[in-house]
């Protein structure tokens, strides 16, 4: 059976001098990516930071921003982009702090960016290293730090703001601060529509424990539990504050366009997207073995999708903390049998951090020096990677 994780709080999170190694290591992945695509992107006549601040999904952010709700672009095909599909705490973020410094909104938004892949860098340590350890924690963040698109967590996109915001609700969830994780998953919520993941995980978690709770205090004969009198409080108001940022801003923008609780689903479908089980995904990942050449990249499709529910499986296995497991399953999920942009799936699964817990015991248990030929190698790769892939398509 699935551990809950949730155990007594500790004095605080992780210390800056525990966690200084994991922060270290995790700058100088990104700072290598950042390299390499100045460099790469310079051999092109490009601006690295115009790819990292003014192109795709950064682009309306930083309109949101500038401008507010109420732009759209209107297709050939009838297809209708509104900017109401983007959540807002980005763009408020940038907007406040376009106005406290000198940044442009663009520059904001990169710097909220660069702070916040910190700041998820380090709640990813904190939850790995409450579980397993602080070797653990700095394997995992440095496995976040080199996946092939990783470059993802240094663009002006909400990527790294939102995983910073559900790995320090995960941690809370664990530690049992219920009110700063329905807090933190809020402001998830506020950020992405896999905000939900977040809040699937604190109420999954608190009913666990009520459920728990109450066996125990049936298998013992008593009908309260003495040892934390106001613990159910603060579970309730943990569960009652986690879906509030998701809830606001989807009844916000449906009474904006009039349709009501639903408005924000007929958004989103302007931008062709929505949840189907999967099936266009498998459409698209069947309908490139109509020839040989993309024949290859449906087979490495059907690979990755495979790994990725391998390692699921392995979590499950290795009774990772139910937190986790809900949270993970639920951006796996949501990411995979979404039918939007089949190119953007491999960021989209970026917050799924705990799936690379197995990797990471993995790579904790060998010596020092072998972890380091086995993560600098592909530190390189992923940088040289993100380079060639923000000059190319990129995320959309």
């Amino acid at each position: 059976m699935t551990d809950l994780g949730t155990r007594a709080a500790p004095p605080g999170a992780p210390s800056l001098r525990r966690v200084a190694p994991a922060l270290l290591g995790y700058a100088a992945v990104r700072a290598l990516g950042l390299l390499a695509l100045t460099l790469w992107s310079a051999a092109r006549d490009k601006s690295a930071y115009t790819l990292l601040t003014g192109r795709w999904d950064s682009l309306w952010y930083t309109r949101v921003a500038e401008l507010g709700y109420g732009y759209e672009v209107r297709l050939p095909n009838g297809d209708v982009h509104s900017n109401l599909a983007f959540f807002p705490l980005l763009p408020w973020l940038e907007r406040l702090l376009a106005a406290l410094t000198p940044l442009s909104y663009a520059g904001a938004g990169f710097a909220v960016a660069l702070l916040a892949s910190l700041a998820a860098a380090w709640g990813i340590f904190a939850v790995a290293d409450h579980l397993y350890g602080p070797r653990a924690g700095l394997c995992t963040v440095l496995l976040w730090a080199v996946l092939p698109v990783g470059i993802v967590q240094s663009m002006a996109y909400s990527e790294s703001l939102f995983t910073a915001l559900a790995a320090w609700s995960l941690y809370a969830i664990l530690t049992g601060r219920w009110v700063a994780a329905g807090a933190l998953a809020s402001l998830a919520g506020l950020t992405r529509p896999v905000g939900l993941a977040v809040v699937a995980a604190v109420w999954a978690t608190a009913i666990a424990s009520f459920v728990r709770d109450r066996s125990e205090a049936q298998a013992s004969g008593a009908h309260d539990t003495p040892r934390a009198p106001d613990l159910g409080a603060r579970r309730v108001l943990g569960m009652a504050l986690s879906p509030l940022g998701a809830a606001a801003y989807v009844l916000w923008v449906g009474h904006r366009t009039g349709k009501g609780p639903l408005g924000y689903l007929d958004v989103q479908a302007g931008w062709r997207n929505g949840f189907d089980g999967g099936y266009a995904f498998a459409r698209f990942v069947a309908d490139k073995f109509t020839s040989f050449p993309s024949a290859l990249a449906g087979a490495g499709l059907i690979v990755g999708v495979g790994l990725i529910v391998w390692l699921y499986v392995v979590c499950v296995r290795q009774r990772q903390p139910l937190p986790l497991l809900v949270y993970a399953g639920a951006v796996t999920a949501m990411a995979l049998c979404a039918s939007s942009y089949f190119g953007s799936k491999p960021r989209l699964l970026l917050p799924a951090f705990p799936l690379l817990l197995p990797l990471a015991l993995a790579l904790a248990r060998v010596p020092t020096h072998r972890s380091a030929l086995v993560i600098g190698p592909v530190a390189v790769a992923s940088a040289l990677y993100g380079a060639f892939w923000l000059n190319g398509s990129g995320p959309p």
